[in-house]
């Protein structure tokens, strides 16, 4: 592998597999009683966090189909296919689910290793309905997994994951913000400032508890001037 542009697929690629890793690891702690139990996220059970995963994984192979065919293939159909098809899939069996995330995550690495070089500038449309390269679906489904492999509520917090996942996680999210909304302080070793200096509110904490508390999931570490911790902008 020679050129930068590879190089850059490689360690994306690498990076995926970790994040695949991490949510194996944590699956395989969890008994099939405790798919039952609560995830970190409203309505879901760890065992719609698993399905979830395993259904993103199809979904974003068909992006890796669009653009090694030049057909359109979108990841769904509709927001209400997706949620059916989650909803479908948390219900079968503990070892079904458990072989559903495992072989659909395997299959996707296929499909990125068989890309061709040339493919991975192609355009396709996200979820959100973003144009993106097909080499966005790398990032796409690496912080798809490091986030549900902590909405798994296994005892695995944002401090686990790696500091660039946190860095380039949060930008995600503070780019999707309105401008001036909220300024974000974050503590060092990684001391920064995130957002506008003139923003409504601000707040302050380490680089693993801000990525919690702006992807939605917990204001554990976050301190405010504000008598109340404000709610994060929505993000997805």
């Amino acid at each position: 592998m020679s050129n930068d542009a590879t190089i850059s697929i490689d360690a994306e690629l690498a990076d995926a597999r970790a994040a695949t890793t991490f949510v194996a690891d944590l699956l395989d702690t969890l008994s099939d009683a405790d798919l039952d139990g609560d995830s970190l996220l409203p309505d879901w059970t760890r065992r719609h966090v698993v399905a979830h995963l395993a259904q993103n994984a199809l979904a974003v192979g068909r992006l890796v189909n669009w653009a090694a065919t030049g057909v359109e293939n979108p990841m769904y159909e509709s927001r209400e296919v997706r949620d059916r098809e989650i909803a479908e899939t948390a219900l079968v069996a503990p070892k079904v689910l458990r072989a559903l995330f495992h072989t659909e995550a395997a299959a996707l690495t296929s499909a990125w290793l068989a890309l061709p070089t040339a493919s991975w500038s192609a355009e396709v449309r996200g979820g959100q309905g973003r144009v993106v390269p097909a080499s966005a679906t790398l990032w796409m489904r690496t912080r798809e997994l490091w986030v549900h492999g902590v909405d798994l509520n296994v005892g695995a917090g944002f401090d686990a994951l790696p500091e660039r996942m946190l860095r380039r996680t949060l930008g995600d999210v503070a780019g999707s913000w309105p401008a001036s909304s909220i300024r974000m302080n974050v503590a060092a070793p990684y001391a920064t400032s995130i957002g506008d200096d003139d923003a409504a509110s601000v707040v302050s904490g380490s680089l693993a508890d801000l990525t919690g508390w702006a992807t939605g999931r917990t204001t554990w570490g976050i301190s405010s001037e504000e008598s109340l911790i404000p709610s994060a902008p929505r993000w997805l």
